[in-house]
């Protein structure tokens, strides 16, 4: 692994229930890529190749988009080590889940 992304999609529409509905829906296809991933409150974080994120980041749009969300916004956060070496989910957030 060489990479870790966190990504917050945020639907431009009309309704706490659409947002819900349409993040959920993003969600589920972070879930069938196969990867590692941690879903918070506010953003998803998946660790993998850089190559592979970069193509999740980029889809997640077309996703929301296709579920009914006129227009979307995201916020991408970026860890890139290309000799690998970058911190895992676990290595984050297990602790202050026990």
């Amino acid at each position: 692994m060489n990479a870790s992304v966190a990504i917050q999609v945020l639907p431009h529409v009309n309704s706490d229930e659409e947002v819900i509905r349409i993040v959920d829906e993003v969600i589920d296809y972070i879930k069938s890529t196969g990867l590692k991933y941690y879903v918070g409150p506010c953003e998803t974080a998946i660790e993998g190749e850089y190559e592979e994120l970069m193509e999740i980041v980029k889809n997640c749009q077309y996703i929301a988009v296709k579920a009914g969300s006129p227009k979307v916004a995201s916020y991408v956060k970026i860890t890139f080590a290309p000799e690998g070496g970058v911190l895992t989910i676990d290595q984050k957030v297990t602790k202050h889940h026990q």
